[in-house]
């Protein structure tokens, strides 16, 4: 008989537990490993691929230098401080200027431009007036030309907006790397993703506390969570985030990880906008570039990882400044910086600007203008994930100038009836080019709401009167300057059956005046009667090649203005006006480049001629007359006279809307004046938008108006009284232009002519 030994069942019990044990580890191993798989893949795809949505950014035109440019050294010193240039008694580094008497010296930045890179070097501008006297660089003691680096002056940003600027490890400052690694992560080059050390050293002073009060998260799991994972505060969260640290120091090296740590970090919000990175933290707080930053600005900045919005130094300065001090101090414990360092560091103010200098909102009128014209040409997805460079006309001098015009001239009108409620916009143009270079949604301009100028469609009463009097001009067998027209009252029976009775604004009648004098005057009756008799769809037709494209019906009150008009429809209808006759339609771009610099295109300047250069010159030579003697006579008292001011007032019913446009030889502006629920305002066009108008060319310093003289067109003397030719040394002989073959018949010498009714009260109070 054979015998078992029968088998203890404590030690069964134990073998089948760590067999269970065994296969569970070997499960957990396998799950494991697929997550690990799992998480590998997304750490790469997102990794090694295109990391950051980048949105467009908007620059603004580069200032030219060169000598004989119109620009005082003040409006230069200004851009400059707008730009983040730095004032030191001697100059040593980029973006470092020095001032002294008619002398400007300062160090560029250097920038990559359309047409090619812009170099950084020295350079000294040297003032004469009102002018550049002369430029010259340690190379070129008589430099033609140099550009500085244009003014950012927004973005087009995702729905997530998210904003930054993307930078190079090399391209940061001294001592970010030393002192983002000492306060964050000071085992950062020897641990493999997860640091044991820092998760001891946290557990151990959380538990001292009896809360958390440190987070043992190495510099790398940050960037996991911020790239993979959300704020979620769990175990799980904690070990992917633990695993997806190992893994990706796995793949890639320190350096690396660092590069996109500095290029992913929240450092702030300015309003729905989410400020990422360094790079963009650099000029949103301190308005200059991430390489240019001192030790005590990396300081401020490195302390503001642990918490954004608590040490924010706009909010919160003396919370700021102690966590930019305590970072200081550890920095000199660690022998990163000297004590003598770190001590003079902490005597520097915080220095932070008053407001993110590159907010969404600093210009979004013309800001807006840019998106509407770059969506006729790119998907949305190219504007907000691409990192294109939009290089645009917006000069940023001009912008400030149009803005302090209008709130000093609005508020000088505090006080009258419903001045509080009074709106505004206006549109500044180059003339010559169609380029927007201003503009002006509302009266506080800061504030990204209703765009007024863009959208506003308002009537624009007598500002439609110059196309009523160049399609006349344009018949010069018809009409002449000094043809004499009846500003007498009539009605017209509409095919509405309504009866339309026009009236003038002074509810006056002016009997025969010169055709010249009734636009001059503004005078309702007059023009009316001239727009009847050569047809209101001869006058709409004059609009469209003007450049509006509007359908408007061809009734009587179209006439006087009843059509309504955004104010940059109406800069690119006097934009006609302006230059000679040829259209030229408005733009805001210039040209757009890839974020790697490459070209994708242009906005060349387009141009169409559209009228007959002698009946511009007329129509122009009639708005001359608006501003010397007529509704916008009062702009010659902030004014010279030698400018040659040409334009025009409008005004509707009630003085619901308060117009001007007008124009020099090199600035073209619109301003419109009333209130957003078309209520009644005590502004006239002469008594409101003139002024703002008025204010801001004062401001503008605008070349005088230059009119060149066309081939068809001659000058004549002619009696003032009668309109006769007459002899250039007759009593009371004047000299007008007329398109030849027009000329008035000669009258009977130097002796008395009978006037045309009331065209002696005008004429004595033009010579005069």
């Amino acid at each position: 008989m054979t015998s078992r030994k029968r088998s203890n069942p404590r030690t069964s019990y134990i073998r089948n537990v760590l067999g269970w044990l065994i296969k569970l580890s070997l499960v957990g191993l396998v799950v494991l490993a697929g997550f690990a798989v799992y998480f590998d893949s997304i750490i790469q795809e997102k990794f090694s691929g295109r990391r950051w949505t980048i949105p467009a950014k908007v620059y603004a035109r580069p200032l030219e230098l060169f000598a004989g440019q119109k620009l005082t050294q003040r409006d230069f010193l200004a851009e400059l401080d707008a730009l983040g240039y730095r004032r030191q008694g001697k100059v040593s580094g980029p973006g470092e200027i020095s001032v002294a008497s008619n002398r400007v010296e300062l160090n560029t930045r250097g920038f990559q431009f359309f047409d090619g890179a812009e170099p950084a070097r020295r350079l000294q501008v040297r003032f004469s007036g009102d002018s550049v006297a002369g430029l010259s660089s340690a190379a070129d003691s008589n430099l033609a030309v140099a550009r500085l680096e244009p003014m950012m002056i927004g973005g087009i940003y995702p729905a997530h907006n998210e904003d930054r600027i993307l930078i190079r490890l090399d391209q940061a400052p001294p001592h970010l790397v030393d002192t983002l690694v000492a306060v964050e992560d000071r085992d950062f080059f020897e641990h493999f993703g997860v640091s044991p050390k820092s998760i001891l050293r946290a557990l151990w002073v959380n538990a001292s506390s009896g809360r958390l009060v440190q987070g043992g998260s190495t510099l790398t799991q940050q960037l996991v969570k911020n790239f993979y994972l959300t704020n979620e505060r769990s175990l799980t969260r904690k070990a992917t985030e633990a695993m997806m640290a190992v893994l990706l120091e796995l793949h890639y090296d320190k350096q690396e990880i660092l590069e996109s740590y500095l290029n992913e970090v929240f450092l702030g919000q300015d309003g729905n906008r989410a400020i990422h990175g360094f790079g963009l933290a650099s000029q949103y707080f301190f308005n200059v570039p991430l390489n240019e930053l001192k030790l005590h600005q990396v300081a401020l900045l490195v302390g503001m990882v642990k918490g954004p919005t608590y040490y924010n130094p706009r909010r919160y300065p003396e919370r700021a400044l102690q966590r930019r001090n305590l970072i200081l101090d550890l920095l000199a414990e660690l022998q990163v910086v000297s004590p003598e360092v770190a001590a003079k560091a902490k005597e520097q103010p915080l220095g932070v600007t008053q407001s993110g200098t590159l907010a969404n909102t600093s210009f979004p009128a013309f800001t807006d203008l840019v998106k509407r014209q770059l969506r006729e040409d790119y998907r949305e997805e190219d504007l907000t994930e691409e990192g294109l460079r939009v290089f645009t006309s917006f000069d940023p001098i001009l912008q400030l100038k149009a803005e302090k015009a209008m709130s000093e001239t609005l508020k000088r009108f505090d006080g009258r009836a419903g001045s509080a409620q009074v709106e505004g916009s206006m549109v500044v143009t180059n003339p010559e080019t169609g380029e927007v270079l201003a503009m002006l949604g509302g009266r506080e301009p800061g504030y990204a709401g209703f765009n007024r100028a863009l959208d506003a469609v308002r009537p624009i009463g007598s500002l439609i009167k110059p196309a009523i009097y160049l399609t006349a001009l344009e018949r010069p067998a018809s009409y002449t300057l000094t043809s004499v027209l009846a500003d007498e009252p009539f009605s017209v029976k509409g095919v509405d059956g309504k009866i339309w009775k026009p009236q003038n604004y002074d509810h006056k009648i002016h009997g025969s005046v010169y055709l010249y004098q009734a636009l001059a005057h503004s005078y309702n009756l007059s023009t009316a009667r001239l727009g009847l008799e050569i047809g209101v769809p001869a006058v709409l037709k004059t609009l469209q090649r003007l450049g509006i494209e509007r359908d408007w019906p061809a009734y009587p009150s179209i006439l006087l203005g009843a059509g309504a008009l955004t104010p940059v429809e109406v800069a690119g209808m006097y934009q006609t006006l302006a230059n000679g006759g040829f259209n030229t339609p408005l733009r805001g771009i210039r040209s757009v480049l890839t974020a790697d610099g490459e070209p994708l295109k242009r906005y060349p300047f387009q141009i169409q001629q559209r009228f007959d250069a002698g009946a511009i010159y007329l129509t122009q030579y009639a708005m001359q007359r608006v501003m010397y003697e007529g509704t916008g006579r009062s702009a010659y008292n902030k004014l010279p006279k030698s400018l040659g001011l040409a334009g025009k007032t409008g005004t509707t019913n009630d003085s619901r809307d308060s117009w001007f446009a007008g124009f020099t030889q090199d600035l073209l502006a619109v301003v419109w004046l009333g209130r957003d629920d078309n209520g009644k305002t005590s502004l006239t066009g002469a008594t409101g938008a003139l002024q703002v108008w008025s204010d801001f060319m004062y401001r503008a310093s605008p070349l005088p108006l230059d009119m060149p003289e066309p081939g068809n067109i001659g000058h004549t003397w002619i009696d003032a009284n009668s309109g006769l030719g007459t002899e250039a040394n007759c009593p009371g002989a004047v000299q007008m232009p007329y398109i030849r073959g027009s000329e008035p018949t000669p009258g009977p010498g130097c002796g008395p002519q009978a006037p045309p009714g009331q065209v002696m009260d005008w004429v004595r109070g033009w010579l005069q």
